[in-house]
């Protein structure tokens, strides 16, 4: 059931990329939740990370098998052109003969050995190492894909007001024209709306550039054929009116970031482990089988031959016992403490520098509020300045030079509103990544 579950949550997703590929040139609409999906089960990081999560099992099953039965087969065959004596007193008796054969099974089993007991432990600890590696891939991914998102949606509505100044700019233009033709109008108001005409269409090229780039860029993160046609709705840079409620700290106990460094720490303590066991002896079992033949001829296989064939076995136990090694384990024993002591000091910093991030978010968010109010303020108040320039203008009572600053101030205001959105969004995402719910953006 769960697994038919999973499969049917898969769907949409798997519709969704069908619908992206199918053709390039039609346009989908894609919100920061489907993009934050598609890049979740395409993005190319995350895929190499869940491959680590496997890699690091399968190191597992290796450092366990230390553990287990060691078997191994042999077989050889031996030809003496000259054979050995034993002397004894004044005789000597031949050592075998030409032809030898002989073939054999060999056990080794590990009793005690403290190395490996503590490999076991440190691989177990590694597959939840590339567990928590995975998930701030995950973290990373989703965040780089919201920023990125709002860059785009922020962009377009800078290449939406440019191209709303110049059809504004064209009717000017064309008012001009009319009034310099007739007389009424210098030729120098007519280059001088020329400049600013092109100027924005300057603006409009570099910054319909900026979209496409940035779009490539997303569709990059998200893991998605660059040459993929999207559009994002508009809607999702929403209007920002209240803050959310902001906490005078944050617990980082629960960042993947903080718990990441503490089963690296671990994995140092168990390297420490490791290089202590050194010192310990170490005691395994041994055994053999074996089956042997000889003969002056090669007839040793044949069924008439006339090779002598016996077997051997034994069963023993293997005692390992260190005593001197110029100090090397020692040496070692200390390196790995200077690296748990590296690890703590790098523990506290990552800890200092989330709770810099969520300080910083948190300032960031009023900041952005503060901005936000007064440019929406300031956007509506320009308009209506610009409206009544141009009013006056068309009657004859403002100058052309009035005109265009209070284009460019009312063109000014609008970009400064919808930065203050882009800062908000990312400082919001900023602070959600802070508290560890990042990934409720999937949500």
């Amino acid at each position: 059931m769960n697994r038919l579950t999973k499969q049917l949550k898969t769907i949409p997703l798997l519709l969704l990329g069908l619908l992206l590929g199918l053709n390039a040139q039609a346009q989908q609409e894609l919100t920061l939740k489907e993009a934050l999906q598609y890049a979740v089960e395409n993005s190319e990081n995350l895929r190499k990370s869940r491959l680590d999560i496997d890699g690091g099992r399968y190191k597992t099953q290796e450092i366990r098998a230390q553990a287990l039965p060691q078997i191994s087969g042999n077989a050889g065959l031996t030809y003496n052109p000259i054979i050995g004596q034993l002397v004894v007193g004044d005789q000597s008796f031949q050592l075998g003969r030409k032809w030898n054969a002989n073939a054999g099974v060999q056990l080794n089993q590990e009793l005690f050995n403290q190395q490996v007991f503590t490999g076991l432990q440190a691989a177990k600890k590694s597959e939840n190492y590339y567990n928590l590696s995975a998930d701030l891939t995950e973290e990373q991914v989703i965040e780089q894909v919201a920023n990125t998102y709002y860059q785009v949606l922020v962009n377009r509505q800078r290449l939406n007001v440019i191209d709303t100044n110049i059809k504004n700019v064209r009717v000017v233009e064309k008012i001009i024209g009319n009034q310099y033709a007739n007389g009424l109008a210098r030729k120098i108001d007519v280059d001088r709306i020329k400049v600013n005409l092109t100027n924005l269409q300057t603006q409009q090229e570099q910054t319909t550039n900026a979209v496409t780039q940035l779009e490539n860029q997303l569709k990059f993160y998200m893991g998605m054929p660059v040459n993929t046609a999207i559009n994002l709705p508009i809607t999702e840079l929403s209007a920002v009116t209240t803050l959310p409620a902001l906490s005078d700290s944050v617990n980082i106990s629960n960042r993947t970031e903080m718990k990441l460094m503490d089963v690296q720490r671990d994995l140092l303590v168990l390297q420490r482990k490791a290089y202590v066991a050194e010192y310990y002896p170490s005691l395994s079992l041994t055994g053999n089988l074996s089956y042997t033949g000889q003969s002056d001829k090669f007839d040793l296989f044949k069924s008439n031959s006339t090779a002598f064939w016996y077997d051997a076995s034994a069963i023993g136990l293997s005692l390992r016992i260190p005593i001197f090694n110029g100090f090397a384990t020692r040496s070692r024993v200390r390196q790995a403490d200077v690296d748990i002591k590296k690890a703590d000091e790098d523990r506290r910093q990552t800890s200092n520098s989330l709770n810099l991030a969520y300080e910083n978010a948190k300032i960031q968010l009023k900041n952005s509020m503060v901005t936000i109010n007064a440019q929406r303020e300031n956007v509506v108040l320009a308009e209506e300045i610009y409206k009544s320039t141009q009013n006056n203008y068309n009657n004859g009572l403002a100058a052309l030079t009035d005109l265009l600053d209070t284009e460019n101030a009312l063109t000014e205001a609008q970009n400064s509103y919808t930065q203050a959105l882009l800062n908000y969004k990312i400082a919001e995402i900023q602070l959600i990544k802070s508290n560890g719910n990042i990934k409720s953006l999937l949500k």
